[in-house]
């Protein structure tokens, strides 16, 4: 069965560090421990962050991946609020991530 990871990236393909205010992510759909499928989409997280409070951008960033059937994310960091939500929402979450997204999301979808 496929699964969507969800990865926040830079311009130049690696892990953009900020997953909360991160300005573009990558949707990557794996089946069978391979990537099928790789979208990066401009979210625009980091200057929406601050605009609404922070329960409207987790709101936002939840409705967000529940649009897209996102299964996982993988983030270098977030927040302790951030994590929480992701966990009520039954998302697999692996943190600490780094260097290029998509060899990342590739260790991820071999079980790391």
């Amino acid at each position: 069965m496929a699964q969507v990871i969800c990865i926040p990236v830079d311009p130049h393909g690696e892990v953009e560090p900020r997953w909360g205010r991160a300005p573009r992510v990558a949707l990557a759909t794996v089946d069978n421990q391979k990537i099928t499928n790789w979208e990066e989409i401009d979210v625009n997280w980091d200057s929406l962050h601050d605009q609404d409070g922070e329960g409207r951008h987790h709101s936002r960033i939840a409705k967000f991946l529940l649009d897209h059937h996102v299964n996982m994310v993988a983030a270098n960091h977030m927040g302790p609020g951030m994590s929480r939500m992701l966990e009520s929402m039954r998302l697999e979450m692996y943190l600490g991530v780094t260097g290029n997204a998509k060899e990342v999301v590739e260790r991820l979808a071999r079980g790391r």
